[in-house]
């Protein structure tokens, strides 16, 4: 699937566009827009719900936590980000995003240039096999990294 054209407009709070919801392994993310240059999607992260660490060696990716508190793992460390804060990711940098809070985390995430992420989430939307989304990803420029061992 292809993204939908970008046009001037106003996509309405709480909904994708053209309507589409992706189901990622238990997050809901909703594309917001979409254009060569950029990418945004609204997401649900229920508790306990994770991105485990991985990198976008193509991308710069951003963060506008609005509901809730992540725990992050930014290239080796350990940080927070609630309400209101803003998760800066330059390309390349090795980042999981957890939700440890026992609450749902509502956020704005937006990457740039697009590439292929929204690609990906349309290939992955519905997937239950971890093993299989990290084999997808690989093909739309999102690189998962081992287990630590």
């Amino acid at each position: 699937m292809e993204p939908p054209a970008f046009t001037a407009g106003v996509t309405p709070a709480g909904q994708g566009l053209d309507g589409i919801v992706w189901n990622i392994l238990g997050q809901t993310y909703k594309p917001v827009a979409c254009c060569e240059s950029s990418f945004a999607f609204d997401t649900l992260f229920p508790p306990g719900t994770f991105v485990p660490p991985h990198i976008h060696p193509t991308q710069d990716e951003f963060i506008r936590v609005l509901e809730g508190e992540y725990e992050l793992l930014l290239d080796g460390q350990v940080a927070y980000a609630r309400a209101g804060d803003l998760v800066r990711l330059p390309r390349g940098v090795p980042h999981g995003i957890f939700n440890k809070s026992g609450k749902p985390v509502r956020a704005l995430f937006w990457v740039s240039p697009a590439r292929k992420l929204f690609e990906l989430f349309t290939r992955i939307h519905g997937l239950s096999d971890p093993a299989e989304v990290v084999r997808i990803s690989a093909t739309c420029e999102v690189d998962f990294l081992p287990p630590p061992g």
